[in-house]
């Protein structure tokens, strides 16, 4: 909600700023830039002249700083420099103190509050710039109270009161970001509700927008269709300046057809991976002309991959999605040519050409390792080591961080192999930190001294982060025993297998940052209701969450794989990642970060948001034993050989 409010506060900026008839050229200009949009820059000068009046006039600059310093989306010094302004008591001060005050509040994600200041103020007559600002914040504040077509009103009626151009565009922008961050489920709730045309216009295409993230068919068929029901509203102005990619409308493969293994060992497996299709399906099917007709297949009841594919096909599927492990993913593109497009949902071995019309989706956990290597780099670490087990798994995620990694400029300067089961890695962490020499160096010298010396041992100082591969279980002992050799202080980075949603204590893995998707520790708006209600309804499923994100990014690839017809697919905003296509026809992803703080997840800001190095935390924490519950039944990959 913090980015929601600082998104509507620079909208909105150009209304918000200017001190009324008195001040000088100083003042001009820091008006000036507020309406050019450099807020940080305004609030400078406000300060700047603040430091220079006195009484109320120092008081009135230090507000306009504040109010900019909000438009900026700089809480801090916004609130530290309205703590040097004393509430007027009366005065043209008080609704700029008070909407100052009001917006911060909405910052603290407390609607209550900013609405107990802002509510009698509405009442009560004010100059154009001050309501303009008020009815914005009190649009603001029913938005976080989830309830948007209070919003809605607030803001039509907010358009009235305002005479250019600009300022109403800015005016229905500011409305549509409320709308995007807003509850699907409580828009159309809404819409249902309202007898308002434009009203329920805007409540209709927020829904959409709210559900679809503005992406994938259901979003460009539904848009078309809103656009013909509601040629003259408001809300024409915000669509025009979006792009829709024109390949996507109304291009869809009428039946499609899901070939999952739903008896057998894997069967848990293959229904969450059909829950979370079908609820991508729910979701897109209101925004499409017309109803798609899903059909799907137990690939194990149908004779193999082969064979439920070829009766997919003649029962008139236009696309297929599935198989899912991996021997029937081989087995499909060995045996057929493809006259229908498939998207599997594993990878082939890395030395077999696919077929023409055969993608690859999968979570592969060597675009973790890669976002891994991106991450480091990102945060200044050029130099580094590795500690992977000593299995297939380990040796393709060293080998996928190692080449990404070095391949951006980075260096590898050592890593280990531990075997997968041990609890004591202190050999392993010795030889890879340098400690194995120093134990040694000390050993020759107390033997030519010929008595014992104070020694503590010295760890490498070349290395700047480690690259851990890991499981929970090994995480929990390895994150121990580094601090224990003398390297707890060093970043760790990790792979989502180090975090495995078994509810025990995670308190002593703080500090490991790891890739994993948005799904689960950074869902986009548009989703993040979903994995609450995926666990009510499938609880069993809980460790098998990221499933569900994979069924559902299954679906919402189908139409941009089905328009592309061989060609390049635009980019897709995920729920197991940002998904792109490579020239092979194997999908990729960019992944979201989290890190392990006070036993808790926490997820990371971007890469391009990253102001500093991520700070490690060391809070100690319970040793907990591996157990039954620390195996990885979501990674197909390793249960599939």
């Amino acid at each position: 909600m913090v980015f929601l409010l600082t998104s509507f506060l620079v909208f909105s900026g150009c209304e918000t700023t200017g001190g009324g008839p008195f001040g000088g050229s100083s003042e001009n200009r820091a008006e000036r830039m507020a309406r050019n949009g450099d807020h940080a820059a305004a609030a400078g000068a406000y300060m700047g002249l603040a430091v220079d009046a006195t009484g109320s006039e120092r008081d009135r600059y230090t507000l306009l700083a504040v109010e900019q310093y909000l438009d900026a989306g700089d809480e801090s010094r916004a609130r530290s420099a309205l703590r040097g302004v004393a509430k007027p008591a009366s005065g043209n001060l008080l609704p700029l103190w008070t909407t100052n005050e009001a917006a911060l509040h909405l910052y603290n994600g407390n609607a209550d509050a900013a609405l107990n200041l802002l509510e009698p103020l509405s009442r009560e007559p004010l100059a154009r710039r001050d309501r303009l600002r008020v009815e914005a914040l009190r649009a603001d504040a029913w938005i976080q109270k989830q309830d948007p077509m209070r919003a809605i009103e607030l803001m039509t009626q907010r358009e009235t009161w305002i005479d250019d151009r600009r300022g109403i565009e800015s005016n229905r922008a500011r409305l549509w970001q409320g709308l995007l961050y807003s509850s699907p489920q409580v828009l159309r709730a809404a819409a249902e509700d309202s007898l308002d045309p434009v009203v329920r216009g805007w409540l209709t295409i927020g829904s959409l927008a709210a559900s679809t993230g503005q992406q994938g068919v259901g979003w460009s068929n539904g848009v078309v269709r809103w656009r013909s029901e509601n040629p003259d509203h408001p809300a024409m102005t915000i669509l025009g300046d979006l792009e829709l990619p024109e390949h996507l409308l109304l291009e869809y493969p009428r039946q499609v057809a899901l070939l999952l293994p739903l008896s057998g060992r894997q069967a848990a497996v293959g229904r969450a991976i059909q829950n979370g299709f079908l609820g991508a399906y729910f979701a897109t099917a209101s925004g499409l002309d017309d109803r798609q007709v899903i059909r799907i297949y137990d690939v194990l009841a149908e004779g193999g991959a082969s064979a439920a594919y070829a009766t997919a096909v003649a029962e008139g599927a236009e696309f297929v999605v599935g198989p899912l492990l991996k021997r029937h993913v081989t087995e499909l593109a060995n045996d057929i040519l493809v006259p229908v497009p498939v998207l599997t949902l594993n990878n082939l071995p890395d030395d077999t050409l696919p077929p023409p019309g055969l993608y690859q989706f999968s979570l592969s956990p060597e675009d973790e390792a890669m976002s891994a290597a991106q991450r480091a780099l990102s945060e200044g670490h050029q130099r580094g080591v590795a500690l992977v087990p000593n299995n297939d798994w380990g040796r393709r995620l060293l080998t996928s961080f190692t080449t990404e990694f070095e391949g951006l400029g980075g260096t590898l300067l050592d890593y280990r192999t531990y075997t997968p089961g041990m609890q004591d890695f202190s050999n392993e962490i010795e030889n890879l930190m340098g400690l194995t020499g120093s134990v040694n160096r000390y050993q020759r010298m107390r033997a030519n001294v010929g008595s014992p010396l104070q020694f503590d041992p010295r760890r490498r100082q070349d290395t700047q982060f480690i690259f851990l591969a890991v499981n929970a279980a090994t995480g929990r002992l390895l994150k121990a025993q580094l601090k224990f050799h003398y390297s707890g202080d060093i970043p760790v980075f990790s792979t989502s297998t180090v975090n495995a949603l078994d509810r025990r204590s995670n308190a002593d893995l703080n500090g490991i940052m790891f890739a994993d998707i948005p799904w689960l520790i950074d869902p986009q708006p548009w989703i993040e209701h979903l994995p609450a209600q995926f666990a009510e309804h499938w609880p069993e499923e809980r460790r098998l969450s990221r499933l569900h994100a994979m069924g559902y990014d299954a679906y919402n690839l189908i139409a941009s794989l089905y328009a592309a017809r061989g060609g390049m697919m635009t980019e897709l905003d995920g729920a197991t990642g940002t998904l792109y296509l490579d020239t092979n026809g194997r999908i990729h992803r960019r992944l979201a970060w989290a890190q392990f703080q006070r036993g808790e997840v926490v997820a990371l800001p971007g890469r391009e948001d990253i102001g500093g190095p991520i700070q490690d935390i060391s809070d100690d924490g319970q040793i907990i034993m591996p157990g039954a519950a620390d195996e990885s039944p979501w990674d197909v990959d390793q249960q599939d050989r």
